[in-house]
């Protein structure tokens, strides 16, 4: 696909270039009309023949336009242009917690048991709303989780979001999500349901008392066979000082059967919690970040930039020189009138 930068889609200005995923391009674009900043979900042009794939991404767009939670991304608008299917979501103004996590580590200051479960606390919370709302967001990990401007968490990318009970969006036997953070039914591939995703919070929530994954290896085919039959490492062999109550929090979210896990992400939340001594509302205070934003290159949304696209003229045509009574033929009525009788 041509890099849009530069060009309009609809209502929106596209000024930056964010991202590539495996479905779709991310760009940062203007809304003049609102005056904001939007991210542009854009569906690979080699997808758009395909018709699943397009009913696929618009699914997602309105599935997530359904949710209206202060963790999870918002989206506003989806619409196709010249071929092109896209999705425009809010705009997050801040690293994610993988860069965190990284620069954290590169800095030697790794996140207190608190501040994890300030990170963890309105996660679960996020997670536990959409799946009330019968949808499993299937690719929890740390790069689809966001830090705002105001230190809040912010939940992203449900491109692999499948409904509870409803029209999957992968066939049977067909791997979805990140081997990393993988549960052990995903990566047999089965569908899975709410659990896989509490799976997928105790991967994360190893990886931030640890400072690493459970499991690695050298090929992702071997990291989702570890996780379906290797004992998961206890988190106090690379941790040696950390609390029992913690190692047993994740432990429990990363069991093997999804019926020894936590069944709800509000209950790792509430272990989480209690563990930690957090009060309540506490995890509601600003997190502090050392990570830089990501410096993009980007455009002036200015209107010289964008090329103005022709409105079709609406209403009847003025009559041409083909016109059957051109104008310059037509004789002004006063021509037509015959003369009064009364004229001598």
């Amino acid at each position: 696909m041509a890099n849009l930068v530069g060009k309009s889609l609809g209502k929106y200005r596209i000024v930056a270039r964010l991202g590539r995923g495996g479905m779709a391009e991310v760009y940062k674009a203007f809304q003049p009309g609102l005056n904001r900043y939007v991210s542009i979900k854009v569906l690979h042009s080699h997808m758009v023949e395909e018709e699943n794939f397009v009913a696929r991404f618009e699914r997602e767009a309105l599935a997530i336009g359904k949710l209206r939670h202060p963790n999870i991304v918002q989206a506003f608008d989806f619409d196709r242009e010249d071929d092109i299917s896209f999705m425009a979501m809010e705009f997050i103004d801040g690293p994610t917690l993988k860069d965190e996590l990284q620069a954290r580590q590169e800095a030697g200051k790794p996140y207190s048991l608190k501040e994890i479960a300030r990170v963890f606390i309105p996660l679960c919370s996020a997670i536990d709303y959409a799946h009330a709302r019968q949808m499993i967001h299937r690719d929890l990990k740390p790069a689809n989780v966001m830090i705002n401007q105001q230190g809040q968490i912010v939940l992203t990318d449900f491109g692999i979001t499948r409904i509870i009970g409803g029209t999957q969006y992968t066939q049977t036997g067909a791997l979805s999500g990140t081997p990393a953070y993988m549960s052990p039914e995903q990566g047999q591939g089965q569908h899975g349901d709410e659990r896989s995703d509490i799976y997928s919070l105790g991967v994360m929530l190893y990886e931030m008392v640890t400072g690493a994954v459970p499991f690695d290896a050298d090929t992702p085919f071997v990291v989702i066979l570890k996780h379906i039959s290797e004992p998961v490492p206890p988190p106090s062999k690379l941790v040696p000082d950390l609390p029992q109550s913690i190692e047993q929090i994740v432990l429990k979210a990363m069991s093997k059967e999804p019926a020894d896990r936590y069944q709800r992400a509000g209950e790792l939340a509430v272990a989480l919690r209690e563990a930690t001594g957090l009060a309540s509302g506490e995890e509601y205070l600003p997190l502090p970040v050392i990570a830089l934003r990501p410096q993009i290159k980007e455009i002036d949304p200015t209107i010289e930039h964008f090329p103005v696209k022709e409105k079709p003229p609406t209403g009847p045509l003025p009559p041409g020189p083909d016109h059957p009574c051109p104008r310059y033929r037509r004789r002004p009525p006063c021509f037509n009138r015959r003369p009064s009788r009364n004229v001598r």
